[in-house]
């Protein structure tokens, strides 16, 4: 039996667990890193970069489609398009195996050890790996668990033959003529929104009553809107509670519905991927089905850390990203702390959703008088010659100071702003100084502009 002796262990290459182990190998830190199935983990291989990758195909085939049906203001009309979802899995693959290279890669690179197969843990500072050689028992000094999450299996709906997972969705061969969704969250309506744009009737089934719960209303309602465009049915404050064959069966206020469906994907939900590891055999303290960790993503257990999706909301590949450079630093012997004022989220729905910092109603909970600013993109140029003007960027201010609180925004790509709003609630940014700042023209980013200048009062465009 094999073994090895190193300073840092990781468990789990995703994005978290590559980073740590990427940043800890620059800082000369002896790390190795165990990873079961492929590098980049849910994120990259079954997650966030195939599901855009097929949101990005489902929108250039309903650019098109709408061309062929002379239904475009441009004056631009082709031929009915076609579309091969083999052939376009076969893309979404390609782009997944390059950016998987790329990571085993800059492991490499920083030198770091890399071992293929699943880890268990012995205790804290060990754990046993099934190798294709045989088992390999690795040794250390401080060890992060970075294992991510999976999707939440309903009792009533398990995963098999119709019933599928974001998984399963984003290897599909052929466009499902009747797609129902259980579960009326990101992941559900951004795979949604993209079959409905290939051709699927589709239908969302939400136990709530709205949709994506975790936004406001008015964030909602433009996304809405657009599902009613693309022909999908919308069914709030329902539950499903079974599936004979290709039926699905919902109970509603008004009684049981049978649903047909060629496929019933089941997206309500990630838990945190804490089985098979061994870790039962740990003294870790846990919030709910969570690992506990401070703000150092220090567990319960000297010398092991947690970090990304094991440790709780948000479940975001950046943060476990932020965590993971922060880990590695501290084993190195840099001073660091979990100091961020805010994580940034987006919803790859159509159009776009995007969150930093407070919402209104989260601001006035904490106890903050505010003032609120929103700008319309229908009065914004770049949106109207994009033939995108629905939406808007709301910024949230403290009443007293002008301290940014939180900025909002929904409407074609403004994930890409996503980046300015995290920047000016982390620099603490006041409206005085968002509306000071020059942005360009024509773009989408003047809407922050303006929002801010809303806020203040003597907003310029509208």
């Amino acid at each position: 039996m094999k073994e090895i002796v190193c300073k840092l262990l990781v468990i789990g290459a995703g994005p978290g667990g590559y980073i740590c182990a990427i940043r800890a190998g620059q800082l000369g830190v002896d790390t190795v890193i165990v990873e079961a199935v492929k590098a980049g983990g849910t994120c990259l291989n079954i997650g966030c970069i195939p599901s855009k990758a097929l949101i990005h195909a489902a929108e250039e085939f309903e650019k098109v489609s709408h061309m062929a049906a002379a239904k475009s203001p441009l004056g631009i009309s082709v031929e009915a398009p076609k579309l091969d979802l083999a052939k376009t899995i076969a893309w979404k693959d390609g782009i997944v195996g390059r950016l998987n290279s790329g990571v085993l890669g800059l492991l490499r690179k920083a030198k770091v050890k890399i071992v293929h197969g699943r880890a268990t843990f012995r205790d804290g500072k060990t754990v046993e790996v099934e190798t294709e050689t045989g088992t390999q028992v690795i040794r250390a000094e401080t060890v992060v668990i970075a294992t991510g999450s999976e999707p939440v299996e309903l009792p009533s709906l398990p995963f098999g033959g119709p019933v599928i997972s974001s998984t399963e969705a984003l290897s599909l061969k052929t466009v499902p003529q009747k797609l129902v969704v259980v579960g009326g969250g990101y992941i559900g309506l951004e795979l949604g929104i993209a079959f409905a744009k290939m051709g699927s009737a589709v239908t969302v089934v939400e136990a709530t009553p709205q949709l994506l719960p975790q936004y406001d209303a008015e964030l909602v309602k433009p996304v809405v809107k657009r599902l009613g465009e693309l022909g999908v049915r919308i069914v709030t404050g329902a539950k499903a509670s079974g599936h004979s064959g290709e039926t699905l069966l919902i109970e509603t206020a008004e009684g049981e519905e049978r649903l047909d469906a060629d496929k019933i994907l089941v997206t309500v939900g990630r838990k945190p991927r804490t089985e098979g590891w061994g870790l039962d055999e740990l003294d870790l303290d846990r919030t709910g089905k969570f690992l506990r960790v401070d703000e150092r993503c220090r567990t319960s257990m000297r010398g092991v850390h947690a970090i990304g999706d094991i440790t709780g909301e948000p479940m975001l590949a950046h943060r476990a990203m932020a965590q993971g450079e922060m880990v590695a630093e501290i084993v190195a012997g840099k001073k660091r702390t979990w100091d961020k004022r805010c994580i940034p989220a987006v919803c790859f729905t159509d159009p776009e959703i995007v969150t930093a910092g407070f919402s209104p109603d989260e601001a006035r909970a904490q106890g903050f008088e505010i003032r609120v600013g929103q700008f319309p993109f229908n009065a914004n140029g770049r949106a109207m010659t994009t033939l995108s003007e629905d939406g808007f960027v709301r910024v949230v201010a403290r009443a007293d100071t002008n301290l940014v609180l939180g900025i909002q925004a929904v409407g074609a790509g403004v994930s890409e702003l996503s980046s300015t709003f995290a920047l000016a609630i982390e620099m603490g940014a006041r409206l005085e100084d968002v509306a000071a700042t020059i942005h360009a023209h024509p773009t989408r980013s003047e809407g922050f502009q303006e929002a801010a200048l809303k806020a203040l009062g003597h907003a310029l465009h509208i």
